[in-house]
């Protein structure tokens, strides 16, 4: 990083303002299991992972899950997904759920995925200083 290159100083950085999040099944969204998921895919088998993840994400709603933003790189090669669940046993039995195994043995048989999934929680928006 040049000289040039220093973010600008702190007071004029723009104050995110977190935004309502859309809860329909009662649970309050600080109160839900988040967990990001960072994949990596080799650029010959991105076809039959979106056609995996078209197979399995529509699963979670099944679990008390939800798929809240779903990020790609410009080269399509890593996704992020932010993901929660109303609870810690819904995201182990989406994790057991059989179709999943299935669905991964059909479409991406023999491809190795580089994976993270992490648990978060949200933090406080930065605040400018006064």
């Amino acid at each position: 990083m040049t000289n040039d290159d220093h973010p600008p100083p702190r007071s004029s950085v723009p104050v995110p303002v977190p935004m309502p999040v859309s809860v329909s099944d009662g649970s309050a969204p600080h109160r839900r299991l988040r967990l990001v998921a960072v994949l990596d895919v080799p650029a010959e088998h991105l076809a039959a992972f979106r056609r995996y993840e078209d197979l399995v994400l529509p699963l979670l709603a099944e679990h008390g899950g939800r798929l809240e933003q779903r990020l790609r790189t410009g080269d399509g090669c890593t996704e992020v997904h932010l993901v929660s669940f109303a609870g810690r046993d819904g995201y182990e039995s989406y994790l057991a759920d059989p179709r999943r195994a299935a669905y991964r043995q059909r479409e991406l048989r023999g491809v190795e995925l580089a994976s993270r999934f992490l648990e978060v929680s949200e933090v406080d928006p930065v605040r400018p200083a006064e």
